[in-house]
């Protein structure tokens, strides 16, 4: 397993592209081993991934060679030469100047997912931006508002894109540095197929090449697909490493540690650590109000979702960290923890039960209500909105509708900035989940199948809603822009599930190059 090791380097400039990185310690240990070598597109293993810590730097997009186990090397795209791309960690308040370089042959965009940037950094090829084509550079340029585990990841074509490998975490840490971690390591999950799929100019791991929409330039989702098949992943990874490549977290008895972890593929995991009692400090980035001890317990993480989770290293051994799941490829989710002074063979400790033992936490009855909660079921609302999730399949193929239409022909959400808005969402497909993403945004979930909720006020950016579920969630209109409000199981979207929230009045700059190919999703 790949693991984010912060490196301590003084006086020593990083050159990529012509802009000038610098890599400094950070006070904890990211459990990656990291490198300040320009990535090659080379046939060398991509997984030592650095950890950029600075307010201006350069992502570069970039082909390279991938191994997922030993026997397996696959062509992947990738930001700054590895798997994850860098991890980007910066302070609350921080100024960023992010330049975006292209060095592949197609069209690309980063989205900043969960933070909420300015409408004009959000990344949408399309909507609030050209594409950056192969050679080109685009500069973000931000500030890191609201702390918290977000990840960053292509926006062009993403269902492919994100597929390749184009994603990154991006972790903002709070001014006030109340919770202070020994270690603290950020655990990104993904899914592959071995086999890899041909997608048009290039070999990926994923699906069929899927059509894309914009608004701006009427283009009509692809629907000429079968339903993708999920069964083709047959590798689970942790960092882009299986078990078997994994190397073990590092720590010392009495350290405190947090866990980060994130899903960016395109299937749920639950994921249990062993050994330990533990809390859930934060979802989507965003703290829980007076987490209990958990043990024992199953984390459910669905697409685009992030949950950080905290504990005490009092059980000295070598632990599991490790996905439950059906699928043979769910071994290969799995790394450990290991008191330092154990080699990484040895006093493995292995606490599993039988399966019906481990529970999976419901986050809507964990931790404890608060008063300063900014929505409820009953009070007055200035918008309301329903969106049935579902699917149909006619001659075209299958494609994925907002109450009964795709994209572009679904009603927008039309607001005012400062509207309280409620959505409720219900999944009316048969079998298959719908991870809803709304852009430039935190929304409060109200409740699940008209149970209210009962533990901490949850503040999301990405909901997971299963077959015959129902959530109503809400919002305030506080970031004007245009905002994309979509399923990121990305071959929904591309097949149709996606929406938007419009701001009266908002006037953007932003016009669209009619020859440039913008794929939103």
């Amino acid at each position: 397993m790949k693991k984010y090791i912060v490196l301590v380097i003084t006086g020593i400039l990083l050159l990529i592209a012509g802009c000038s990185n610098s890599l400094s310690h950070q006070g904890h240990d990211m459990g990656n081993e990291s490198t300040n070598e320009k990535k090659t597109n080379s046939t060398k293993n991509t997984k030592e991934t650095e950890v950029i810590s600075t307010t201006e730097f350069t992502i570069v997009a970039e082909e390279t060679n991938f191994s997922i186990n030993e026997d397996t090397t696959l062509p992947v795209w990738s930001f700054n030469g590895s798997i994850p791309g860098s991890e980007i960690r910066v302070q609350q308040g921080d100024q960023l100047t992010i330049h975006l370089k292209n060095e592949l042959s197609e069209p690309i965009a980063i989205h900043w997912h969960g933070v909420p940037v300015p409408n004009e950094m959000d990344g949408i090829p399309g909507v609030t931006m050209n594409a950056v084509q192969p050679g080109e550079t685009f500069t973000y340029e931000f500030e890191a508002t609201v702390p918290g585990t977000y990840w960053y990841h292509s926006h062009q074509n993403g269902a492919i894109q994100v597929d390749k490998g184009l994603y990154g975490a991006f972790i903002v840490e709070p001014k006030d540095k109340k919770q202070v971690y020994d270690k603290d390591f950020t655990l990104l999950l993904d899914e592959w197929a071995s086999s890899g799929i041909e997608h048009g100019s290039g070999t990926s791991m994923g699906h069929g090449e899927h059509g894309g929409h914009s608004d701006n330039q009427e283009q009509e989702t692809n629907a000429n697909q079968p339903a993708h098949d999920m069964s083709m992943y047959d590798v689970f990874t942790i960092n882009g490493n299986t078990a078997d490549s994994s190397k073990p977290l590092l720590v010392q008895e009495g350290d405190k540690v947090r866990l980060r972890l994130i899903n960016a593929g395109f299937m749920s995991h639950k994921i249990h650590l062993h050994g330990h009692d533990f809390k859930i400090i934060a979802v989507d980035g965003q703290d829980i109000h007076k987490p209990q001890n958990l043990k024992d317990s199953l984390i459910e993480i669905a697409p685009g979702e992030r949950y950080d989770i905290e504990f005490t290293a009092d059980k000295p051994g070598t632990w599991p960290i490790e996905a439950h799941g059906e699928n043979e490829a769910s071994k290969g989710m799995r790394t450990f923890i290991q008191y330092e002074g154990l080699t990484a063979n040895g006093e493995k400790k292995d606490d599993r039960k039988e399966k019906a033992a481990f529970q999976t936490v419901n986050m809507l009855t964990y931790g404890k209500p608060s008063s300063k909660r900014a929505f409820t079921l009953e009070q007055d609302y200035d918008f309301s909105y329903t969106m049935d999730l579902g699917t149909e399949t006619n001659g075209e193929g299958t494609y994925y509708t907002i109450n009964g239409e795709k994209w572009p022909n679904i009603d927008r959400l039309s607001v005012k900035e400062g509207d309280k808005i409620k959505v409720t969402m219900r999944n009316t497909s048969p079998d298959e989940d719908h991870p809803m993403h709304l852009h430039g945004h935190f929304f409060q979930i109200l409740s699940k199948n008209g149970m209210e909720v009962k533990g901490s006020p949850l503040m999301k950016d990405t909901i997971n809603i299963k077959p015959g579920e129902e959530y109503t969630i809400a919002f305030q209109a506080d970031n004007p822009g245009n905002w994309m409000f979509h399923c990121h199981d990305l071959h929904h979207a591309s097949q149709g599930m996606v929406t938007q929230v419009d701001y009266k009045g908002y006037k953007s700059t932003f016009t669209p190059d009619p020859e440039v190919d913008n794929q939103p999703e």
